[in-house]
């Protein structure tokens, strides 16, 4: 049962028709720091590669409470954390006695991937169907994202090149070494998941609680991965890169190198809590099933695995067919299909091993089912979606070259299909966009007050 001002707090939170832009985050940042002067300053915290100003509201000021550290879009096709966050800083703006209550002052970065963003801005007003998010969206190479490029020094892994944007980031945290960290991911199809940096089992059945008070399913369902160690329903460890390392290694696999570590790790150095809170622009209620199926661990990973094989290998297939007849090899799109077509082929490694380990008769939970297959889809739509606005990227600068004109139509070709494929499954419901706020922020304020009580105590 959630508290009686948390539930206000969420009810509160108002419609959005859209999520918002960047010149949109900005325009909005700059005008609450100039209606609110007594609570709140703006200042410059960085600069991005491409130029953009990398903008933070600082809220709250009183230099003897904790910080409090909250940055949206850490992955530029994550829009929902950007309206979270200035959702967020117009309520702490405006309420004396909520800032009180959450015991923190505030630092609040609505977008840390201005780049990114734009990128993805021919999605953002909708019409918020899977084809259309499909034909818009990016995700940056491992070595171009925000979120995985903080330094690492474990074993064999090493990485020292941040970029300027999680640079802004790594100076916040050291200067101001926050309590609590809350880095605005979201998912994409299923439920509603976290990740925290360390065990909180007081917060486990709060976390639960929104969601579901919200009429979102708590995704039961396969972790992102078999190195996660799950801390309840739902809830999983999100401290740092290394157990991923260890369970790469583990399997057999070489580290692919050319990221770093993450945001949580990065903080943990001074005691900071980290709080991942994952959504869906897309809900399945099936995500919340932990009935058996009638389908095995073994052929649904073995099914996830030939899914993901067949979208990697039509990647490499691809970069194949038009090396050394591209006119920009280097740009955002072609570095991060190359990166996806590797780490979906590691990803597909990780689940034919983990399915020829696990007992041939052990059945998966419906939730299960139907994680593995909606990543499979996901991942279709999403790296195929990239591929083609890569190759039409080409044509659209005026290379006809005809590799390129072939595996155009190669691509859209099986892209359609997959399209075709996803669109038959019926159980895809779009969440409003004030559901997936309210969850985000409700959870943030949540665990606030959670560890400013702890310290009160």
């Amino acid at each position: 049962m959630l508290d009686d001002w948390l539930v206000k707090e969420i009810d509160d939170v108002p419609d959005f028709t859209a999520f918002a832009g960047v010149d949109e985050l900005l325009q909005q940042a700059t005008a609450l720091a100039a209606a609110y002067p007594e609570a709140a300053r703006l200042r410059r915290i960085g600069t991005s590669r491409n130029g953009e100003p990398l903008l933070c509201l600082e809220i709250g000021a009183d230099g003897n409470l904790p910080a409090a550290l909250v940055f949206g879009l850490p992955h530029p096709n994550e829009p929902i954390g950007g309206l979270t966050a200035l959702h967020l800083a117009e309520r702490l703006c405006a309420d004396q006695g909520l800032r009180a209550r959450l015991g923190h002052r505030w630092l609040i970065v609505p977008c840390i991937d201005p780049d990114g963003l734009r990128l993805n801005e021919g999605w953002l007003k909708g019409p918020f169907t899977r084809a259309h998010y499909a034909r818009h969206f990016y995700r940056p190479a491992g070595g171009d994202q925000i979120e995985w490029t903080f330094p690492l020094d474990y074993k064999t892994a090493y990485f020292d090149a941040p970029l300027p944007e999680t640079q802004a980031l790594m100076r916040l945290i050291d200067h101001n070494r926050p309590r609590l960290v809350c880095s605005l991911h979201n998912g994409e199809l299923g439920g509603v998941y976290y990740y925290l940096s360390r065990e909180e089992p007081a917060l486990y059945p709060i976390l639960r609680d929104i969601p579901e008070s919200l009429g979102l399913p708590l995704d039961r369902g396969a972790p992102e991965g078999p190195q996660m160690v799950r801390l309840a329903d739902g809830i999983f460890d999100g401290s740092s890169i290394r157990r991923s390392y260890d369970s790469l290694v583990a399997s057999g696999q070489d580290w692919p190198g050319g990221s770093g570590d993450n945001a949580a790790s990065y903080a943990a150095r001074y005691g900071g809590l980290t709080l991942i809170t994952e959504l869906p622009y897309w809900k399945d209620c099936s995500r919340a099933d932990d009935a058996r199926s009638a389908v095995s661990h073994r052929t649904c990973l073995a099914e996830n695995a030939r899914g993901l094989e067949e979208l990697s290998a039509l990647m490499v297939d691809t970069l194949d067919a038009v090396a050394g007849a591209l006119t920009v090899p280097d740009s955002p799109f072609w570095r991060a299909t190359r990166f996806f077509a590797g780490s979906t082929a590691r990803t597909a490694r990780s689940a034919r091993v983990l399915g020829e380990s696990t007992d041939a008769d052990s059945l998966a939970t419906v939730a299960e089912v139907s994680a593995r297959l909606g990543e499979t889809r996901s991942y279709r739509l999403r790296y195929g979606g990239m591929l083609l606005r890569a190759l039409e990227g080409e044509l659209a600068v005026g290379n006809t070259r005809e590799a390129v004109r072939r595996a155009r139509d190669t691509v859209a070709a099986r892209h359609q299909a997959w399209m075709t494929e996803d669109a038959a499954h019926d159980a895809h419901e779009v969440v409003e966009i004030r559901l997936q706020v309210a969850t985000q922020y409700g959870a943030t304020i949540a665990t606030a007050e959670e560890l400013a009580n702890r310290a009160r105590h």
